[in-house]
Formats: C-alpha cells, structure tokens, sequence
C-alpha cells in the first residue's frame, strides 16, 4: 500500500499537534526543529497553542507509525492498558479510512467549488480536526465499510420494520401529524405494501440502518422478532447517501424529502452511536421550541440564521434488556429513528449548499478550500471571512448571551448556503441531542426540560471559546495565512470587529455582555482527546456533561492579543 506511509506520518503530525495542544506532550526546541521522545520535527506556532507540524521524522530512521506512536505513548497520554488495544483498532480504522481516500479519484479543492453538496458530503477526508482517533467505527467490516462510510459516498437503500405500538415511541412535531409525515416519506404504494406486511393499526413503520438490521436487531431482537413485535418490512425505492455523521442519511432519489437519522450500535469517536427511545419522545419538541425561538428572533432572523427541525421521532423499547439495564445502557439505544428538514427547500435561485466542515478541508496537494473560496468570491479576504464571522459566530454569540442557548457548533453540524462562493447564511443542524440551555430563567415547556444544564458561569462561554475558537478557528487562520489569502492577525481581527459590531447594534444585552466577556484575556483549555484516552467507550457522562470536561490551564484569547 503506497498510502500506508503517508496516512501514518500524516496522523503521527496530528497526534503530535493535538496531543501538545493539550499539553499531554511537551517538544523540546532543538535548533529550527522540536524533539519529543525520539521524534523529531519541524513546526509552525500559532495562537491558540496551535502547532502547524511538519516532517515528522525518528532517530532510528524507520518509517513513523502510528500504531507504534501511541503504544510507545499510552502512560504519558493516559491510555488505560485495558483500554489500549480498543484505542489502538480506532488508530488502525482511521489509518484505513485515510488510505482508502487517497485512492479515491484526486478532487481537488477547485474542483470542489462548484460542486453540489452531496459530493462535497462524500469529499471531506479527516474527520473532526481535533480528535486523533475519528474514524473509528469499530464494528464495521471492510464490505461494510465500503457500503456506509460516508466517503466512499455509495447509495443506501433503508432497511424498514413494523414495531409494534404498545413497544413504541412516537413523536411528531405539532406542525404535522406521523401519518402525514410518512406519507410524504413514504408515499401511498409503499404504505400499502407495508400495510400487507403489519397492520399499521397495530404497528410503526420504522427505517433501520442495514447495518443495524444485519448485525444486531435481527439476532439481538431475536425473541421479539419471533413474537412479531418486530415485523422485517424490507427496503424502499429511495437511495441515501450517509452523511459524516455515519448514522445519518440524505435522500438522493428526493433531495426535499427528510433526512434519516438511524441508531448504530458502532463505536465511533467516544460514543456507541445509539438513539435512545426515551430520548425520541422529547425530540421534535425540543426542536419545536428551538425553531421558535430562532424563527422569532429579529437578530437572528436579520443574519439568516436557521435550524433543521428533527419532525418526528419512533424508538423501540426492548422489555428484556431495559430490564436488564440502567438508563444510560447503550442496550435501550439499539433500535430508534429521527427525521430531520432537508435543507433544500430553503434555498433560493443562486444558492448552494456546503458542510462547513468542508471549511478546514485540504486537498492532497495542500490547497484548502476555504482559500479556494474565497478566491472565487471576487471579494477582498477580509470580506469574505467578516461574511462567514457573520453568518457563523455571530448567531452563536447572540442565541448564548439573548436566552443562553448553545449548540454544538462543529463543521459537521452546520451547512453553509454560498452564493457566488460566498457564505451568506448557515443552517444548524442535530438540535435535540445537542444542544443546552445554560440559565435557569430561560422559560422552557415541560417537555423540553431535559435540555436544562447546570453549568458555573464560568465554563458558560466555553461553549463559543472551545466549540468555536479551539475547535474551527484555530484551524481556518493558519490555513488562509499559509496561502497567502488573510494573516492569522487579520483573521481575528475581523472576528472581533465583527462582535463589537453586533455588540454595537444589540445594547439591550450589555449587561450579558459584560458578565460573560467574550474578549477576557484567557479562556480554560478544554481537552477533547484527554476525554476519549479516558475513556474511549463514553466520553462523557450524559447526564453531567459539564463535570465531565477535562481541563488543562488556559489559553490566551486571540481577540484579546490584538
């Protein structure tokens, strides 16, 4: 495999990035170059405690390894030895992933301007930027592989089953009823298909990854399969392309139809990617009162800002294992689905849709497309990022310091709407697992609650300072900066005359302003790695996120460097 090395070296300069971003690992200056243990290499430093690594080369002279990497590492990095053989298979996974997406065709980050959004989908090549391990799936097979990462962009057909309703949750958003939304999934032929099979009296019609359906409902519901509260509908005619997610799918035969989010017993970057049925129950008005708030709100309204509505939810409850187990077992989130808005009704004449992960994206030749971008835009560089800072950030900024609402605002979950290869507006999306809601005097319906977090005021702005700054800036300056498109400084100047400005035009929240300084001099390092070498099966206690976050000193804040 001519790929292998590179994928290695590739991922060993990420791990020694993140991992002393972190402050895990600590390089030593020696001359123009870093040594850490017995790799040695040369690197850009930039804010944030960002570390921009290049030719990563080992004393001995043999090629660099990954796999090799973390073993000689697990003590320092705080990898368990139980747990290290698990974190090690994700290594592995993400070194195959990153091999077979080298062999794909060469699309380049020009190619990639004009494309439409379900090839720049299925273009996206490393993961979460700041996750070494993120392509785990642990579970999957290499045939599986090919058929549902979301890379290799093959079409899916939907697995369908009839459960039956005294086992199941339904819930629908009050803007429609489960029956019209499965006909319009659906539509009438296929109802009256499956309502030969399961009489819809009597059951749900629910979609099911074929994953799923293979490898753990068929044989891990056996008794309640041979009882008929689970009845095998078969497969529909639409075709979907997994999304990065790798649970969640878009409708190629019916771009306007929903999206469908489906449990997936894999593991995948700290998490079994269950659905639990509880959870489903609360869903669609958890996003009913997201949507609400969004849809009325004049500042957001004013940059465009969106969400897709997760509409309707089903999941089944397994008596035998629920029994079984406490309510945070990945065996209650074996068997549930969502639907969620497409995106393509909204859009105008002229306008495209993009994940915002593409943003960080870079070609194998090193060209980001962000600087693709922005040279196609015709606008100034500083232009350009003041429309993406306002499309983006300021959303976030205002939906946290007008009602305390965060989200995770990870490229993954947002969609850019480009016109003329500008960014003009986002779309959110994964609103009911994703986001909280920080304040007590924020008013929420009942069955909304669960979205409450208790979190002290000063983690609060985290939620911009990591999920943003950390997470997505610390990334996009340096790679306009090596293209020559924007210097790093200039990047975050334009953030913060785009947040003054907002700041400017919205002085009925000064006092919010003021109590959560978005320009304070430093900002707690939240660790994401220090959580998944902790503990690779569930990062974080669901039920207390907060005290779940792993810290490490500060950072200094760029719009404070200024």
């Amino acid at each position: 495999m001519d790929n292998w090395p590179v994928v290695n070296e590739a991922l060993v300069r990420k791990a020694l990035a993140e991992f002393t971003h972190e402050r895990i690992l600590s390089p030593v200056a020696d001359g123009n170059e870093y040594v850490v243990g017995r790799y040695r290499f040369a690197a850009r430093r930039y804010p944030l405690n960002h570390w921009d690594i290049s030719s990563v080369v080992r004393d001995d002279g043999l090629p660099v390894d990954a796999m090799e990497f973390v073993t000689e590492f697990h003590q320092q990095l705080g990898i368990g030895r139980e747990m290290l053989p698990v974190y090690l298979e994700e290594i592995s996974s993400t070194l195959a992933s990153a091999a077979y997406k080298l062999s794909k065709p060469d699309l380049t980050a020009a190619d990639l301007v004009g494309a439409d959004f379900q090839t720049i989908e299925a273009a996206m090549t490393e993961g979460h930027p700041c996750f070494v391990a993120n392509n785990g799936r642990l579970g999957f097979g290499l045939s599986d592989y090919l058929a549902y990462a979301p890379e290799t962009g093959a079409g899916v057909r939907l697995t369908w089953i009839a459960t039956r309703r005294d086992r199941t949750t339904v819930s629908c958003s009050s803007s429609l009823t489960f029956e019209e939304l499965q006909r319009a999934e659906l539509g009438q032929d296929v109802l009256t298909r499956f309502a030969a099979l399961a009489d819809p009296a009597e059951y749900v019609y629910m979609p099911v990854h074929p994953w799923q359906w293979d490898n753990k409902t068929s044989i891990t519901f056996a008794a309640d399969i041979a009882q008929r509260h689970i009845v095998h509908l078969g497969s529909t005619d639409d075709v979907y392309q997994p999304q990065q997610s790798i649970r969640t799918f878009f409708n190629r035969s019916e771009p306007a139809r929903c999206y469908v989010k489906t449990a997936l017993s894999v593991l995948n970057m700290g998490f079994m990617r269950g659905l639990s049925p509880s959870y489903m129950a609360a869903t669609p008005a958890i996003n009913d009162w997201v949507h609400s708030v969004v849809s009325n709100d004049l500042v957001l309204k004013r940059y465009g800002f969106s969400v897709l509505r997760e509409v309707a939810a089903v999941g089944y409850h397994n008596r035998y294992y629920e029994n079984a187990t406490d309510k945070t077992s990945p065996y209650r989130k074996m068997l549930s689905a969502l639907w969620r808005e497409s995106p393509v009704p909204s859009l105008e004449p002229g306008e495209r849709l993009a994940t915002m992960a593409s943003l960080l994206h870079v070609d194998r030749h090193g060209a980001s497309l962000a600087a693709a971008l922005v040279r196609a835009s015709g606008l100034a560089p500083a232009d350009w990022v003041r429309a993406y800072v306002d499309a983006y950030l300021i959303p976030l900024l205002h939906s946290f310091y007008a009602y305390e609402l965060v989200f995770m605002p990870h490229g993954e979950n947002l969609i850019l709407v480009l016109r003329d290869a500008i960014p003009i507006r986002v779309i959110m999306k994964d609103i009911a697992e994703e986001i909280a809601v920080l304040s007590p005097a924020t008013p929420l319906p009942d069955e909304a609650e669960r979205v409450r977090a208790d979190v002290p005021d000063d983690e609060k702005l985290l939620s911009i300072f990591t999920d943003v700054f950390d997470c997505i800036f610390r990334f996009l300056a340096p790679l306009l900066e090596r293209e020559g498109v924007l210097t790093v400084d200039e990047f975050w100047a334009v953030v913060a005359s785009s947040i003054r400005d907002y700041q400017a035009a919205t002085p009925e929240l000064a006092e919010a302003f003021a109590k959560y300084d978005i320009f304070a001099p430093t900002f707690a390092l939240s660790c994401l790695n220090r959580l998944q070498l902790r503990n690779n099966q569930q990062m974080v206690d669901l039920t207390d996120v907060a005290g779940s976050l792993q810290f490490a000193g500060t950072l200094d804040n760029p719009l404070a460097c200024g």
